[in-house]
């Protein structure tokens, strides 16, 4: 049976992941990777990131999961207009959003088989989505987001010279209820449990074809706009 690992395993949406995966029991194997796992795994530190592929090598790796990603903190909160620009947040956004991921990209494709079937899927956000905006606002993490896609999207384009069977692809989870959207849940919109977004996730990545690999999707497994 195969191996799948989920990164950013200590958040709200990557915990329910890994409890909904080992739930299915389709895995031998949940790898969880987090800051406060053993070893620590830093998604801004390629290091540590390196070192939890290499662990893997030689070992039949089928699903990766990106659920790592920032949006605010006690330092940052989203912009709300172009005056609050500030090079250290934006610095910050790109690291964890889209730096970071690009990495797990750089060391975990390489585990690809060149048999059967494999997905890497990382959680981008319908705010990343360019022909999607029309708010404007939250500049830092937008951008993150957008170059996000950018990476998934390129590094989609060269593994499928190889591997013709890989899936590599963006997901939008919603608005889920965890501490990185609470504070900005507004009445009315639909905000939904992490355990209802992780099997709607799940499913979503079970129903990918390679014909879909570089592609950018929501929960209900419809295409967003880049």
């Amino acid at each position: 049976m195969a191996i799948a690992v989920v990164a950013g395993a200590s958040g709200g949406v990557g915990a329910a992941l890994v409890r909904a995966l080992r739930e299915q029991g389709g895995f031998e194997e949940v790898v969880t990777l987090s800051r406060t796992g053993e070893p620590a795994f830093d998604i801004t530190d390629e290091a540590s990131i390196a070192a939890a592929a290499q662990a893997l090598a030689g070992r039949d790796v089928r699903l990766v999961i990106d659920a790592t990603g920032f949006l605010h903190d006690e330092r940052f909160q989203p912009e709300k207009n172009l005056r609050q620009l500030d090079p250290e947040h934006m610095l910050h956004s790109f690291k964890v959003n889209a730096m970071g991921p690009a990495l797990m990209m750089k060391h975990f494709l390489p585990l690809c088989p060149r048999e059967g079937r494999f997905v890497f899927a990382t959680l981008s956000a319908r705010v990343g989505s360019i022909g999607d905006n029309k708010l404007g606002g939250w500049h830092s993490y937008r951008a993150s987001k957008a170059a996000l896609n950018q990476f998934m999207r390129t590094s989609a384009v060269e593994l499928s010279r190889t591997r013709p069977h890989a899936i590599c692809v963006s997901l939008h989870p919603g608005t889920v209820d965890t501490r990185m959207s609470q504070v900005f849940a507004k009445q009315g919109l639909d905000v939904r449990p992490p355990a209802v977004a992780a099997a709607d996730l799940l499913r979503v990545i079970e129903t990918l074809t390679p014909q879909q690999t570089g592609g950018f999707f929501d929960y209900k497994g419809e295409v967003v706009p880049f």
